[in-house]
């Protein structure tokens, strides 16, 4: 008998089913990087949403009127712990890289200064609330530099909140 064509044969039949394994393998790691990629875009886009919409929301609660400085504080708070940031925070710590990780909780350290100052009885423009929104300012500049660097996006030329050069009126850097 000759073995030769059966070995071919076999030696073929080894060669594709190994040739398809590893491409499968490599499609498989592809899509799990798109997922995970997927899936980080996602969180990042929540967390600087909720970031943005709670700077908004302090701000806006910090200029009404209220009875006593107590309702005041309370309203703060309540809106802070309501805001989703917490969760938002929390996704953060499980998925995203250390780096990110680390400036999403300055970014959420800003914010919480910003909602006790507030609390406290700082005026909205005041200098200490200037101090604390400009400091979150370059914390949230550097957590977006990060966030994009992980989703492999470039960087951005200018800052997405503008330094402040007056009480009201934003300036570009």
């Amino acid at each position: 008998m000759d073995w030769l064509p059966l070995l071919s044969t076999l030696a073929g039949a080894v060669i594709g089913v190994g040739s398809t394994v590893v491409a499968d393998r490599t499609r498989w790691r592809r899509e799990e990087a798109k997922d995970g990629l997927r899936l980080r875009l996602d969180l990042y886009t929540q967390y600087t949403t909720t970031v943005k919409v709670l700077g908004e929301t302090l701000r806006a609660l910090a200029e009404r009127p209220y009875p006593s400085d107590g309702e005041r504080a309370s309203a703060l708070r309540e809106a802070f712990r309501e805001s989703g940031i917490a969760v938002a925070s929390e996704r953060m710590w499980l998925i995203a890289p250390q780096p990110v990780v680390k400036a999403c909780d300055g970014v959420f350290h800003c914010l919480r200064r910003i909602c006790e100052g507030y609390a406290d009885g700082s005026a909205v423009n005041s200098p200490e609330d200037r101090a604390r929104w400009e400091a979150r300012g370059v914390a949230a500049a550097r957590m977006r530099r990060l966030m994009r660097e992980d989703l492999g996006v470039g960087p951005l030329t200018e800052r997405h909140s503008p330094l402040l050069d007056s009480q009201d009126n934003p300036a570009a850097p």
